[in-house]
């Protein structure tokens, strides 16, 4: 006869996967509600532009002071390599590739599941638990398509336009070593900076921060709406909303990576 402690095991191992696959069945509706949500009228427009200022205010300082630092301390690390060689002279190309194909939607999509995805998630969080979602059910408003359309939506649209500043910044805490250490000045910086650079690197690095940014908003906005458990559950929603997204995040970057390089070098 099996032990206590083995069919115990055995009914933990079994309830986990039965929670797996109900979290994956509910997850994969709330994604298709949202896309049915996204294209019936009417609208949210207002509050789709204000959602685009929270979350561009919100995580605006501390991504310029993230991008400026990485900026400046890859430029670092990676001059002696090249100085050995003899090629100090591609730092520029050498920096601006990597900022503008990895870096740059990294960062950014990072900085940003910590401070906007939290936030969804504890925002929506506390109005599930405190009964505000079910309020505007009972007042004939749409709650899903004025809290979720609206904040998924502005996550998408703003996140690539953050990535492009993090990678402006990025460059620019870069020239100043650069010109500190080799006097070299803006114009010939950046000429030397996009001598490598491709459409599709920047079109790459587009999709990136797109597909990063409807993550952090789909997942902050799932775990939110469906928090339970009074405030605990808020914290759970929004300490998940960053893991989950986090993880997702990595596991899109290796998948895109794969698909950017199979088109570069086919």
């Amino acid at each position: 006869m099996e032990s206590n402690d083995s069919q115990v095991r055995r009914y933990v191992v079994s309830k986990g996967v039965d929670q797996f696959f109900l979290d994956f069945y509910s997850g994969f509706k709330f994604l298709l509600l949202f896309f049915k949500e996204l294209f019936r009228p009417p609208f949210e427009f207002r509050e789709i532009v204000h959602q685009c200022y929270e979350v561009g205010n919100k995580s605006l300082p501390l991504i310029t002071l993230t991008g400026f630092i990485t900026g400046l301390v890859f430029t670092k690390q990676s001059r002696p390599s090249l100085s050995e060689f003899g090629a100090a002279s591609w730092l520029p190309s050498l920096v601006a590739i990597a900022i503008l194909r990895a870096l740059a939607p990294l960062v950014t999509a990072l900085i940003s599941a910590g401070k906007v995805g939290s936030n969804i998630g504890a925002e929506l969080g506390s109005m599930r638990v405190t009964e505000q979602i079910d309020a505007m059910e009972v007042s004939a408003i749409n709650p899903f398509k004025y809290l979720i359309v609206t904040r998924v939506v502005a996550t998408t649209i703003t996140l690539p336009i953050l990535m492009m500043y993090t990678a402006f910044v990025a460059m620019m805490g870069s020239f100043l070593d650069v010109n500190h250490n080799e006097l070299t000045s803006l114009v010939t910086f950046f000429e030397k900076a996009f001598e490598k650079i491709t459409f599709l690197d920047i079109f790459s690095s587009l999709i990136k921060a797109t597909v990063y940014g409807f993550t952090i908003g789909i997942v902050g906005c799932y775990k939110g709406y469906n928090a339970s458990q009074g405030t605990v559950g808020v914290g759970r929603a929004a300490n998940s909303s960053v893991v989950l997204s986090m993880f997702l995040i990595f596991i899109e970057e290796i998948i895109i990576v794969q698909i950017t390089n199979w088109m570069r070098y086919s």
